[in-house]
């Protein structure tokens, strides 16, 4: 294997197009452009990082102590001009996200119109540091999609405030621009709600949790341990705010009209029986779901989602929509009379009925919605957002349709799937399915799409659902490297080439290392 890695680099490293055949510029994403230098520029414990503005202070911060990681010395920054520095500047003429970085034997400057393009030319030049010389080169970079996302459920397992900021981190490190943060689900409510507490006190809250693999599990057995955990307001600005230091998003998901047993729990006259109900224990899908005959449950959902924009600048905002059973509804008076008022043909209509109606509250507060790619059913807005999960057809047929689409099909993006095509001897317990990171890799989200559909699809995203992630440890083990190959295909699906990928990967590894992930090592010991 180690022969087999060392033919892939030396050929790579001669690719036309990207860089001399030495093939010293190691950068993931790969980069637009890339010309190699005679020469490196040594970083020693004085070379200081000057700011040219104030705006690229944070970025600046930012990369000092990343390269501190690195090298045991952290480089000043500093505001007065130095000759041998790591320069930052901002000038007008480049894209929002797009950046130039050279690096001369004398002196590092990375360019750019905005502060979040010259992060990204710091994250960038993060990596060409842990390969120690930093080799001389001009880069020119820009993405090819505007939306990079990455969803963490903190539903089936709860992750502190600081495991939330290491995973923004993670998302920094890879370019990724929108961090997607599921928040509410059957086995927990995680945000604060002022107006109503028992969301917290009682819906963040289960009794236990099911043992081991879902699959497996017939019996039943459960860990008899009570479970819960959620964020205040407070925190929750707090994680906003460091996000936004890195220039990323964070879209809140609050599901509806499925998905909703933990709030159903705290406030009964929810639901479509009255319960009595309870926060779930066990994985699936609950057969309980927002009554969608009632306008007090129209009332509460807008009442909550008016505290959610006010701690969410985003202006896309997640509304699941995902795997809502309709037997509730069928067997639900109140549900069979609002089709009958609204002349809906079924219950799919109904919740066509329930989203629409979302929508039109969200416009009318100057957002717009993202939701699963089961929005569709029954019907759908062409300015609602589709994240397609259920494979690539779904946003195909959306992006024909007209909507905007992400693109996140499960057998490439879904890193709670093992990495192995043996996770019962290498991996931890988990999701059985399996997504290595060549088949991340594969990842086409304008395939099969003409021209003018293609121009429809947003981006893409990765998800990590936590059944049976508990720690920020294991969560890295999943999106590292996978993440890498997310990004990738984000930041650079135009000039993908998975070979000079595997060639330029170990210099972001380097950086994992330095900051002390837990990534998996799979890719680099020859197993899938």
């Amino acid at each position: 294997m180690k022969h087999l890695l060392f033919l892939i680099f030396a050929v790579q490293a001669c690719l036309p197009g990207f860089a001399a055949c030495d093939g010293r510029v190691r950068i993931v994403p790969r980069p637009a452009e890339v010309e190699e230098l005679p020469g490196s520029f040594r970083l020693t414990p004085r070379t200081p990082v000057v700011i040219t503005d104030e705006q690229l202070r944070t970025p600046a911060e930012i990369f000092a102590r990343a390269v501190g990681k690195l090298t045991g010395t952290e480089p000043a920054v500093t505001a007065a001009p130095e000759k041998h520095a790591v320069t930052l500047q901002l000038q007008p003429g480049y894209e929002a996200e797009e950046y130039l970085l050279e690096v001369g034997r004398q002196r590092i400057t990375v360019t750019a119109s905005t502060p979040q393009a010259v992060l990204h030319g710091l994250r960038s030049l993060q990596q060409l540091v842990a390969g120690g010389e930093i080799p001389a080169c001009v880069v020119r970079d820009k993405p090819t999609f505007a939306y990079r996302g990455a969803m963490l459920d903190v539903c089936r397992h709860f992750f502190p405030v600081e495991d939330v900021k290491t995973y923004i981190d993670i998302l920094s490190l890879h370019k990724i621009n929108k961090f997607h943060w599921h928040l509410t689900d059957d086995q927990g409510w995680r945000i604060e709600i002022k107006k109503y507490p028992l969301l917290t006190q009682i819906g963040s809250r289960r009794a236990e949790t099911l043992v081991g693999r879902y699959d497996k599990n017939k019996e039943g057995v459960y860990d008899g341990k009570p479970y819960g955990g959620f964020y205040t307001q407070e925190e929750i600005r707090e994680i906003v705010s460091y996000a936004a230091e890195r220039h990323i998003e964070v879209i809140p998901e609050i599901e509806m009209p499925g998905h909703g047993l933990a709030a159903l729990t705290a406030y009964p006259w929810l639901g479509c029986t009255g319960g009595p109900y309870a926060v779930w224990t066990h994985w699936g899908i609950s057969d309980d779901v927002y009554c969608a005959g009632k306008e007090t449950t129209f009332e509460f959902i807008e009442k909550v989602l008016t505290e959610v924009l006010a701690l969410f600048p985003s202006k896309l905002i997640h509304i699941g929509g995902d795997e809502c059973p309709k037997g509730r509804w069928k067997a639900c008076p109140l549900c069979q009379q609002r089709i009958r008022e609204e002349g809906l043909k079924d219950e799919y209509q109904l919740q066509s009925y329930f989203i629409h109606r979302i929508e039109r509250w969200m416009h009318a507060h100057g957002r717009e919605i993202i939701g699963w790619d089961e929005i569709l059913q029954g019907g759908i807005s062409k300015t609602a957002n589709i994240m397609s999960w259920n494979g690539s057809d779904p946003g195909i047929k959306a992006a024909q349709r007209g909507n905007p689409v992400i693109m996140t099909p499960k057998w490439y993006c879904y890193f709670d799937y093992s990495q192995t095509s043996d996770p019962e001897r290498y991996e931890p317990l988990g999701n059985t399915r399996y997504v290595s990171v060549r088949q991340a890799y594969r990842l086409d989200p304008c395939d099969r799409l003409t021209l003018p559909d293609q121009k429809r699809i947003r981006g893409v995203q990765c998800n990590l659902w936590t059944e049976y992630i508990a720690d920020i440890r294991h969560a890295q083990h999943m999106v590292l490297p996978r993440m890498a190959a997310l990004a990738e295909t984000g930041w650079a699906n135009d000039r993908k080439d998975y070979n000079d990928f595997v060639r330029r990967i170990p210099a972001l590894v380097a950086v994992y290392k330095a900051e002390g992930y837990n990534y998996a090592p799979y890719l680099f010991e020859g197993i899938e």
